[in-house]
């Protein structure tokens, strides 16, 4: 059993489906990611420390904002996970990034950073707090703290689709089971704060699509059911007879046929500066 202190296991994992999944969320949440952290005031030459990199979709983000004169330092406790960013680094022909393994709230750093960045990370720490804490040491006196969490509560269709709206409830209750937070989004106030970083400025954006447009954003839903199910049949929400494979299509030409509008989760940033020492 771990301790305590260590974190759970992420809930996601980083098998092939997954990071298969992973290009879908980036088409449609990187942009939105890339406004976020524009707004927040990360910008050309600066340094970055990314939290969470997985396969590296925020480190790009990243490199895009600072450009050619920035880094972005991308960091992972997942073996598996940076080798898929190393190689993708590699394709990119990115001289700007760079990433490495372990813990980023037990590293150590030659400098600070201009910034602290994460997305996706917080919802799955067992105390988000300390984790906002420790990664926070890294920045620089004035250096910006900002992160893109989710926020579950308002994922929805209209006119209601229930294939759509069953899977999204199981994933909601499965992340949650698994220990993340699903409604983690609307909490990043209150954690920055008892973290002992200033209060935050604060957007949300909502992934939206209706009909025969909407093929990604079901998937981008749908497709966390199949990356789960094992572990919703150990936990005994879900069984393997829920057709997993052909869920997405199934539930797109019902949103087709009747062209309903599928709201995916709630993307919520909110960032702050370290205060000058």
């Amino acid at each position: 059993m771990p301790s305590e202190a260590e974190p759970p296991p992420y809930a996601l994992g980083h098998s092939p489906r997954e990071l298969d999944r992973l290009r879908v969320q980036a088409r449609l949440v990187d942009p939105i990611t890339r406004r976020f952290f524009a707004e927040a005031g990360i910008e050309p030459g600066m340094r970055v420390l990314d939290v969470g990199s997985g396969v590296g979709d925020v480190a790009f983000v990243l490199a895009g904002l600072v450009g050619p004169a920035g880094e972005v330092v991308g960091t992972d406790r997942s073996a598996a996970a940076l080798a898929v960013a190393r190689e993708r680094v590699a394709e990119l022909e990115l001289e700007n990034v760079l990433f490495r393994e372990g813990d980023p709230a037990e590293m150590r750093f030659d400098e600070p950073f201009d910034a602290v960045a994460g997305r996706y990370v917080l919802q799955f720490q067992a105390d988000p707090v300390e984790m906002l804490r420790n990664v926070a040491a890294h920045a620089r006196a004035g250096g910006i703290v900002v992160f893109h969490e989710p926020y579950r509560g308002g994922v929805r269709s209209f006119p209601p689709v229930q294939s759509y709206d069953d899977a999204w409830e199981l994933v909601s209750e499965a992340v949650h089971r698994l220990g993340g937070d699903p409604y983690f989004g609307l909490k990043l106030h209150s954690v920055f704060l008892r973290a002992g970083v200033p209060a935050p400025s604060m957007r949300l954006e909502s992934v939206i699509a209706g009909g025969s447009t909407s093929a990604d954003h079901v998937h981008f839903e749908m497709d966390l059911v199949p990356t789960l199910l094992p572990e919703m049949e150990r936990l005994g929400i879900a069984s393997a007879d829920i057709d997993a494979e052909t869920l997405a299509s199934r539930v797109f030409a019902e949103v087709a046929a009747t062209d309903s509008v599928v709201v995916g989760r709630t993307e919520v940033c909110a960032w702050s500066r370290v205060p000058a020492s």
